[in-house]
């Protein structure tokens, strides 16, 4: 996963399945074959298809100015501070509302967005069930949103006590797009990460394809 919450357990590759990255800069194809759990395009070529045999296939737009495509991300995944708007509405309240947000980047995955808790309104928040752990930030554990009448159930994650390289983000709060009424980015509302695991952000300037929809266990 974009390593927040967790991942799920990865088995080692069969021999016989391969992905294929093609790539096409300025007229020219080349074409990498990686093991199945090692694929990642780290190009900044505006058109990248990946293959996979099964009869899945996924297609990367043009990007357009301004765009990054998540297969420029790295792994282990990056820690970036952004002064972008960050906005959380769930049953008719402004959850959370930041310009002091960090976002966590990683190959295939639309970035996670981690709000400082002073910038969430903890009060309606309560304790989420279970607990995950992610290889590169450490164990997780969750809140539940609770408003009136109205709950959502592991809406949001933290990390406690995060790795060193992660310790920025400390208690700060992450949350499923999926789970809350709507998110916003500078106003513009977010798409929610294909999939329920991942907690990735989808906005205008970030394309694909995604980590998260069916066939996409392995990238």
């Amino acid at each position: 996963m974009l390593c927040g919450p967790a991942r799920h357990p990865v088995s080692a590759a069969s021999p016989d399945r391969e992905i294929h990255i093609v790539i096409t800069v300025e007229n020219l194809t080349r074409e990498r074959v990686a093991p199945r759990f090692s694929a990642r395009a780290q190009t900044t070529s505006s058109f990248v298809r990946i293959r996979e045999p099964e009869n899945m296939e996924k297609t990367a737009i043009a990007l357009a100015p301004g765009q990054e495509s998540v297969w420029d991300y790295p792994r282990p995944p990056r820690l970036e501070p952004s002064t972008r708007n960050v906005r959380i509405e769930f049953a008719g309240e402004v959850i959370a509302d930041s310009t002091g947000a960090f976002r966590v980047l990683e190959t295939s995955h639309p970035p996670t967005w981690y709000i400082p808790p002073a910038d969430v309104r903890q009060h309606f928040l309560v304790p989420g069930s279970g607990q995950s752990f992610c290889e590169w930030k450490g164990h997780a554990a969750y809140a539940s949103l609770l408003i009136g009448g109205r709950e959502s159930a592991n809406a949001a994650w933290f990390y406690p006590r995060p790795t060193l390289a992660f310790g920025d983000i400390r208690g700060y709060y992450a949350f499923y797009p999926s789970r809350v009424d709507a998110c916003y980015i500078d106003d513009v509302r977010v798409e929610a990460q294909p999939g329920d695991f991942y907690g990735g952000w989808i906005t205008p300037d970030i394309a694909g394809p995604f980590k998260g929809g069916p066939s996409t266990e392995g990238w």
